[in-house]
């Protein structure tokens, strides 16, 4: 079975946030299963669009959604792990652009998952795609 694979060359991490895994994130298996990490993936997403006084809904004028998501496992955490998020921005264009996580633990620094969710930038009031904003570009210093 082909393995998904993420190219992370090149990818200067712009955002760096911690979490701590919850027991509500561990799955059976007594780790943070993958709906579980998508979440804390959510947390960090909203934490980085924060610092620009951005939200999904409004990244300059249009919102924003997900297109699509790649997560790939490292390694396992467990409850009461403190998870350290660090995010970059990747392949931006006039109306999508990547982020890039990287999830280590804090404690010793292991590579827990490395992850990839496509955004698109969308116009709710119309039900649209839409250009990203020059408030995205200039608040954020992307280029495409």
């Amino acid at each position: 079975m082909a393995r998904v694979k993420l190219d992370m060359k090149g990818v200067e991490f712009v955002y760096r946030t911690e979490l701590e895994v919850r027991i509500t994130d561990i799955n059976y298996g007594r780790h943070v299963g993958n709906d579980a990490m998508l979440g804390l993936l959510h947390e960090a997403r909203l934490r980085f669009l924060a610092q620009f006084g951005f939200s999904e809904e409004d990244i300059g004028g249009v919102g924003m959604l997900m297109g699509d998501a790649v997560v790939q496992f490292k390694g396992i955490a467990v409850r009461g792990d403190r998870l350290v998020v660090e995010m970059g921005l990747a392949d931006v264009g006039r109306k999508t652009f990547d982020l890039i996580y990287q999830v280590t633990r804090s404690r010793d620094g292991a590579i827990i998952a490395r992850a990839k969710t496509g955004m698109v930038a969308f116009d709710y009031a119309q039900n649209r795609l839409a250009s990203l904003p020059e408030a995205f570009w200039m608040k954020t210093g992307v280029k495409t």
